[in-house]
């Protein structure tokens, strides 16, 4: 790798002040990752966005090759009255199959499933998605903290939480539940964020271990999913 690419991959200090870690497509070591062979290092990959999401929304999945081997779930909060069209708009912005995620349905690699408005949208154990119109979650619904929290709890160490521009602090709490899992948490940082609230908030819980531009996070999931050799299942 040239020093080019290494400059490129270098990240960002958290707000800790704490040196951020090398990515590169050759030496990754994502926190709590044990050793294995064979497969993917990830197996889902759960995005909030809130003000500004759409556009990052795109940005990203529009990255992540059709062969991308983890499942993407997404809160995105949304207009409660009015019908959705954010998985009709992403689907003409990614080679990955986009949908709105139905409850009951089982996540699959490869596939990114939207929460409906007014939705909490969570992940079972077995991969199967629940919707739920339980009450608010600090004002929204569907909430980044209740996915979060349902992906830690079902992947542990084999999810990735990724927080995108949003006003307010959705997510915070998700993504502590994440880190305390040993899985990997992602935050859109300050200068490419429209609004800074959320990845601001979830930086400043000490739990994110990469703070990145819009342009660098699907290459970042690229690398951190494929993982490498001797952090493969």
């Amino acid at each position: 790798m040239g020093d080019t690419q290494r400059d490129r991959w270098e990240l960002r200090p958290t707000r800790d002040g704490n040196p951020a870690r090398p990515l590169s497509e050759n030496s990754i070591h994502p926190p709590g990752r044990p050793e294995s062979d064979g497969g993917i290092a990830f197996d889902i990959v759960a995005v909030a966005a809130s003000a500004g999401g759409l556009n990052a929304l795109s940005q990203v999945l529009s990255g992540l090759p059709s062969e991308f081997g983890a499942a993407i779930v997404v809160v995105q909060h949304l207009d409660p009255r009015h019908r959705s069209l954010m998985a009709d708009i992403l689907s003409r912005r990614t080679s990955l199959r986009v949908k709105e995620a139905e409850d009951g349905e089982t996540i699959r690699p490869g596939m990114i499933y939207i929460a409906p408005p007014d939705h909490h949208l969570l992940v079972n154990p077995d991969g199967a998605l629940s919707l739920s119109r339980s009450e608010l979650v600090h004002f929204v619904r569907p909430s980044a903290d209740l996915l979060f929290e349902s992906v830690a709890a079902s992947f542990k160490d084999r999810a990735i939480a990724v927080v995108l521009t949003g006003s307010g602090s959705d997510g915070t709490m998700g993504v502590r539940a994440i880190k305390k899992m040993k899985g990997t948490v992602i935050a859109q940082d300050e200068a490419s964020s429209e609004f800074f609230g959320m990845p601001g908030s979830a930086i400043d819980t000490k739990s994110v271990d990469f703070v990145l531009p819009l342009n660098e996070i699907a290459p970042a999931l690229v690398t951190l999913v494929r993982g490498s050799p001797s952090e493969r299942r």
